[in-house]
Parts: structure tokens; sequence; C-alpha cells
């Protein structure tokens, strides 16, 4: 869903799978975006990478050619057999970026620890030097156990999301590198108290929003006192439609996104409007259960 507001547009988009507590951050993050805005940014682009999902090598080595990005993060780890699948995935990748561009890889915490650090060692060679692996492992012990094995840097995504104490991922000595995606913290201003109490180097990465909700995210990257790495924000093009046209979306030129508000195009919200009424009525009483549940969390802290 995607609310109007004083301040423009925000976007709510909680998987159909979370529950509404999990949901209700989503919602304030959209609720920022259009009634109160972001911070002042301090950066007008920001560097994206590319996403290689698990394809085979050559088709690999076309999308990360493709893409135009100096950075590309492969999807690795998408089912049990596919460490020589994804050798030859990342090779391929390294090959269409030549020596000076840069690998990560993405694991969704499906590995266990003795796993991780031997597809990590293998995956390193294959990169010629891996930027990073995000997030080998579920848990933070887990990270922790695979970074003092391996030389390849750590980073931290679902640990980040769902941890009660963000501070807890450094003092584990979990992570080199914190992966920040606006909507599931909260917001622009929450993701930067995060970002800032993690006290780690950030890559800002989108939940698979349209150019509504990949505004919120550019906000956060341009608002950081600092950006090292290349942010996962350039994944306008796995949605199948947006809701702003070409020109006003957020889709990356050269690698890079302008850091601009987005405002959708009213013919395309109607194109894009559920035919099915009962899949619209389900939004919309979700959208009721999680505002009453932030209402009610802003009485008690109030």
């Amino acid at each position: 869903m995607i609310l109007n507001g004083p301040a423009g547009w925000g976007e709510f988009c909680p998987f159909t799978e979370y529950d509404d507590a999990e949901s209700a951050a989503w919602l304030r993050s959209a609720l920022e975006a259009a009634t109160t805005g972001w911070p002042a940014p301090v950066r007008e682009w920001i560097p994206v990478n590319s996403i290689i999902p698990a394809v085979g090598p050559q088709e690999a080595f076309g999308l990360a050619r493709e893409a135009g990005c100096g950075t590309a993060k492969v999807k690795v780890a998408d089912h049990p057999g596919s460490a020589a699948e994804d050798q030859a995935r990342v090779e391929a990748v390294r090959d269409a970026l030549g020596p000076s561009g840069h690998v990560r890889v993405d694991a969704n915490g499906v590995w266990d620890p003795d796993t991780a650090v031997a597809r990590l060692r293998e995956l390193d060679r294959a990169a010629g030097g891996l930027q990073y692996a995000e997030q080998p492992c579920q848990t933070l012990e887990e990270l922790a156990a695979v970074r003092r094995r391996v030389n390849v840097p750590i980073a931290a995504d679902e640990s980040i999301r769902r941890a009660e104490d963000p501070m807890a991922l450094a003092l584990a000595g979990a992570a080199d590198v914190a992966v920040i995606k606006c909507a599931p913290l909260g917001g622009v201003r929450r993701s930067l108290d995060v970002a800032q109490a993690c006290g780690l180097p950030c890559v800002v990465s989108s939940a698979l929003e349209t150019s509504v909700g990949l505004a919120a995210g550019v906000a956060l990257a341009a608002a950081l006192p600092s950006l090292e790495y290349a942010c996962g924000l350039g994944t306008l093009s796995l949605l199948s439609a947006d809701v702003a046209r070409p020109a006003t979306g957020l889709t990356p030129i050269g690698g890079m996104l302008p850091v601009q508000p987005v405002a959708p195009e009213p013919e395309l919200i109607e194109s894009l409007r559920p035919a099915d009424c009962e899949r619209e009525r389900w939004w919309q009483h979700r959208l009721d259960r999680v505002w009453g549940l932030c209402s009610a969390q802003r009485g008690r802290q109030g």
C-alpha cells in the first residue's frame, strides 16, 4: 500500500507472512515518509550493487555486465548441493566485473558455521577476494565463530533487523558490516539510530519496494555520515511494475541512484489496483489493525 500525506508518499509493504507486531515498524516508516519527511542529505547520488540470482554462470556474467555497477551481490546456497554452482557463478561475475569490481555473496543464513567456513574459503578464491559475505549463518554466535575463522569480512542483515539491541552485533564481534533496511527498522531516523548504535560501516538495502518505498532507503543512505560501500537499493528490476514512470522512478543510472523524492502516477496506481476485491480488503484490514497497534504504542509511550 502507498500512503499520501503532507510530506509526500510512503509505502507500507510488510511481507504477507509477517504478523501485525512486526508490521508496525513498516507502517512507522511509511508514516514518517508521508507526514514528517526525512533528514537533510549529505550526498546527491548513491552507489548501488547489482543483484545476481541463483542462475547459471553464462547468465550471471550477462547480468553483471549489463547492470553497469561496479559491485555485484551474488546469491549463493539456494539448495544443499549448490557449492559447485555457486563457485562457477562467482567466477563468472568476477570475469564480468574485472579486477577492479567488488563481489559480495549472500547466503541468507542457511549455513552452519563449519559449512560457512568451507564455502567462504572456496568462494573467496573464486572471486579473487570477496568484499564481504552477507549473513552466512543465523545467529550472532555463529557469525562471530565464522568471522574468527575466515579472512572474508562478514555482513549482518537479519541479525540487525530482528535484534532487540543493535549494539550487541558489534559487542559480540559478529560482523564487520551492518546491512540496514529502512522499513523493517521503522523509518529513516530510527535506522540512523541503529546505524550509530551498531558502530559499524553500513550498507543500506531495500525490502523489495516500489520507487516510493525505495526513496526512503535512498534518503537513509543519503543521510548517513559516511557511506563506504555500494548499497542494495537497485532492486526495482525485481518487480514486474512500478507506481512511478521510468523518468521519475528509482532505476540506477551507471550504477548510481539519485537522491530525490518520488511521487507515483495516478494512472499507474489505478492500473495496479488488485482485481480481487477481497485482496484489497485484506490489505485495508491489515492497515487498520497495525494502525491501531501503533496508536496504542504511542499512547503507552506518551
